[in-house]
Parts: structure tokens; sequence; C-alpha cells
């Protein structure tokens, strides 16, 4: 069996059935055992106290605002070449996601740099791209709502997702970039010198693991939408030629 063979989007609406039930089930699960055991159950943090305890959200939702935009790179990428309506769909889909990741990333991130910093926003390089990234997934929303036409709508989308991407990958390594600002490394690495402490680490992976399957499980709904409304729009259009 071809993975192209989803693009059709009878198969997508069946696998994505499917597979819903199944991913929201696990998103619940991971969700439920990771902040809990985060938020309740792991010791103070010695240098920041609670406040740090706010890691076992922002990280994952930072996490999943760049890998939604880069999700969408591919699923665009996907258009360009294969002229694939499903792909294109669910980075539609995938947007407004995104776009809540990337704002929720950045309010927590204002509440526990408030306290640790001083400030709640300063013009770190790390934060700036994530502000700028904010503004492509807005503008990448916008633009599908300004065509009407939706092929020519995914074309110019898709373009500037290939665009944003440089925002999402400095959003990811610009502390890497410029050795400046108040934005803190990795705190999961390959390195394990760079991790959290152990006491930490597990139930930050396990939140994770959860907004990782809430994205995916939002995704796939929201394609399913996105699938319908199309079919039904070229119904509509059909009877109306007809009419």
């Amino acid at each position: 069996m071809s993975l192209w063979e989803f693009a059709n989007p009878v198969k997508f609406i069946r696998l994505s059935g499917r597979l819903l039930p199944w991913v929201s089930g696990l998103t619940v699960i991971c969700l439920a055992v990771g902040l809990i055991w985060g938020l309740f159950f792991t010791p103070e943090e010695a240098r920041q106290g609670h406040i740090a305890k706010i890691i076992y959200i922002h990280v994952p939702l930072a996490m999943m605002a760049i890998n939604a935009w880069g999700m969408m790179f591919v699923t665009s990428l996907i258009w360009l070449i294969r002229r694939h309506h499903v792909s294109v769909l669910a980075a539609k889909a995938a947007a407004p996601i995104g776009a809540t990741f990337t704002l929720l990333a950045i309010i927590t991130g204002a509440i526990w740099g408030a306290p640790t910093w001083g400030t709640p926003w300063v013009w770190d390089p790390r934060l700036t791209s994530f502000a700028v990234l904010l503004v492509f997934y807005f503008g990448y929303m916008a633009l599908w709502a300004a065509i009407e036409d939706p092929d020519k709508a995914a074309d110019l989308t898709s373009v500037l997702a290939m665009v944003g991407t440089v925002f999402a990958f400095l959003s990811r390594y610009a502390v890497n970039f410029w050795n400046q600002g108040l934005h803190q490394g990795a705190s999961l690495s390959l390195d394990k010198e760079e991790n959290v402490a152990d006491v930490f680490y597990i139930p930050l992976l396990l939140s994770i693991a959860g907004f990782v399957l809430l994205f995916l499980a939002l995704v796939l709904l929201r394609t399913q939408t996105e699938v319908r409304a199309r079919r039904l729009r070229a119904l509509m259009l059909r009877e109306g030629a007809n009419a």
C-alpha cells in the first residue's frame, strides 16, 4: 500500500476516523499523567522555585509551535509538487492550531520570565523570532480567507509556508546562532549535560508526547472538516451549474 493512497479524500476520511479515537485516548492519558506528575509530584526547582514547573506546559507548547509550521512546510511542499488537495488542506487545518500554540507559548513564557528575568518580555533573538512566527501564522490564515479561488489560495499560502519556515527554524536555533539574550538553551538534547534533571525529565517527556498527540488529533479532526467542506462546495457549484 502506497502512502499516496491516503491523498484520496475518501480514504483519508476513513483512516482518520479509525485513528482519532486511539489518538484522542492516548492524548488524554499522556497529558493527564505528565501534567499531574510534573505539576504536583516533582520537587521545587532549586533556583527558580515552583514557577519553573511551567516548563511542563511552556516547553511542549513552544516545541509544537515550531513543529506545526514544519508540518505545514512539508504538506505545502507536497501540494506544490504533487497537487494533492488533502495535503494542503492539512496545512490549512494546522495553521490555527499552530497559531494558538505559539500564542500560548509566548504567554506562558512571559509568565515564566516575569519573576525569572524581572520582565515578561525582552527582544531576545528567540522571543523575537517567535513573535514574527506568530505574525506569519496570522498572515497565512488571512491569505486563505482573502482568496476565493481555493487552488490559487493553496498556491500562495504554500509559498508563504516556505518563507515562514525561515522564522520557524530561527525560533528553534536562535540561541545557538546568537550567544546573547536571556533565553536559556534547549531543555532536552541528545547531549545529556543540557537536559533537565532526571526527576523532571520523564514527566516532561510525557507532557511533550501529550501535546504532540493533541496536535495530531486536532489536525486530523480539522482536516476532515476541511475535506468535507471542499466536497460540499464542489457539489454546490455543480448543482448551480446544472440549474
